[in-house]
């Protein structure tokens, strides 16, 4: 699925795609732990082979997997940042809390996770969910 950068972000924020995690999705990056979430989650709220690329590019190389299957069938439907730890643009590491809600063949379901994040080279990277 291709979004028009006109239309609401998936994350959640309030602003259009093209003034929040597109930039992300086009190679801008993130300045927060939380931004960088938010772009993920985008990521897999759209799908499609680019975005797979892009979530295996923002996952740390000490847990990244080899590749990434996204489950079509899945539909992503809100994020709620329930919390953040650090992540701050001027932070090395960062936690985020978040809910996802989804709806897939089976219902309705909420993803709940908290997140660690580190920075290297300038780059906040997706490292696990503790």
């Amino acid at each position: 699925m291709t979004l028009d950068p006109g239309a609401r972000c998936p994350c959640g924020s309030g602003d259009t795609y093209g003034d929040c995690c597109s930039r992300f999705h086009l190679g801008a990056v993130a300045p927060t732990a939380e931004a960088l979430m938010r772009s993920r989650y985008s990521a897999f709220a759209t799908g499609g082979t680019e975005m797979q690329d892009y979530l295996l590019a923002t996952w740390h190389p000490s847990t990244r997997p080899t590749a990434l299957e996204l489950d079509a069938s899945t539909r992503w439907r809100r994020l709620d940042v329930v919390r953040t730890e650090a992540g701050g643009p001027f932070d090395e590491r960062g936690i985020v809390e978040f809910a996802a809600h989804y709806a897939d063949d089976d219902g309705r379901g909420i993803m709940r996770e908290t997140s660690r994040f580190v920075r290297e080279g300038g780059r906040w990277l997706y490292v696990e969910a503790l």
